[in-house]
């Protein structure tokens, strides 16, 4: 006899309906991109960003609860975290992108503010949102996939870049059993403060888009669809997944 299809916990538990889901860093790029895909799918969303006016936007678009502060203000974030009104379902930390290779001697401050962002903030949302999360629900972070292949220079983007798995699996253990995952980006065209000048991000998308597999540039919808299964499918935990369009394939 055919087993019925809700037999299998993935389909039970897809879509979102009437689910919280709370995003770091949501007033745009890939974070905007999966609230509203998140909201698409039934969820109730809390947005925070540090751009007030941005959040409010966003906000007013999604019906979003908004708290705005910078999320590396970690006494501010462990005071959102503390005014939570109930438990919540998922969690996605997006950041700012990692810094670009500046002249010799010059990235201390910046190394410092990427060490906040993509190592401790992770950590410090781990330690503040125990019991805040219902069980099986997701921690997610955006990381990156720059840095896999050795160069001289950004050696801290490529020490960040081989930490984010090794901390989120660990995480996976020390949280369970609320899931935590990891997804990797490749370029993905979307500036920010990080990011180098706009005619420069314009001269990578044309270069990608002739030359990766997939004949196009990953954008921020591509990044979103994929967050909101990692969210779905409850049996997924500590890992890391590369959404690049193929870049490290023709780039080594």
């Amino acid at each position: 006899m055919t087993a019925s299809i809700d037999s299998s916990p993935v389909h039970r538990e897809r879509g979102l309906l009437g689910q919280t889901v709370v995003v770091i860093g949501g007033s745009s790029g890939i974070g905007l991109e999966t609230a509203r895909l998140a909201r698409a799918n039934g969820a109730d969303i809390i947005l925070t960003a540090r751009n007030p006016d941005r959040l409010h936007r966003a906000g007013l678009e999604l019906e979003a609860s908004i708290a705005a502060f910078d999320a590396t203000d970690f006494a501010r974030l462990g005071r959102f975290f503390d005014a939570l009104p109930a438990p919540i379902n998922h969690l996605l930390v997006t950041g700012p992108g990692l810094c670009h290779p500046p002249p010799a001697g010059s990235c201390l401050d910046a190394a410092r503010r990427d060490l906040d962002a993509h190592l401790l903030l992770p950590l410090q949302i781990a330690r503040h949102t125990a019991g805040k999360i219902r069980p099986a629900g997701t921690l997610l972070f955006i990381g990156s996939t720059g840095g896999r292949r050795a160069a001289a220079g950004p050696a801290l983007i490529a020490a960040i870049t081989a930490a984010l798995p090794a901390m989120t699996r660990s995480l996976a253990l020390q949280v369970a059993p609320v899931r935590v995952n990891l997804i990797a980006t490749g370029f993905a065209g979307t500036p920010s403060s990080a990011s180098p000048p706009g005619d420069r991000i314009d001269q990578r998308r044309e270069q990608l888009r002739t030359t990766l597999p997939i004949g196009r540039v990953v954008g921020p919808a591509d990044i979103a669809a994929l967050a909101i299964h990692l969210m779905a499918n409850t049996a997924i935990t500590g890992a890391t997944f590369d959404i690049d369009g193929g870049q490290q394939l023709v780039e080594g």
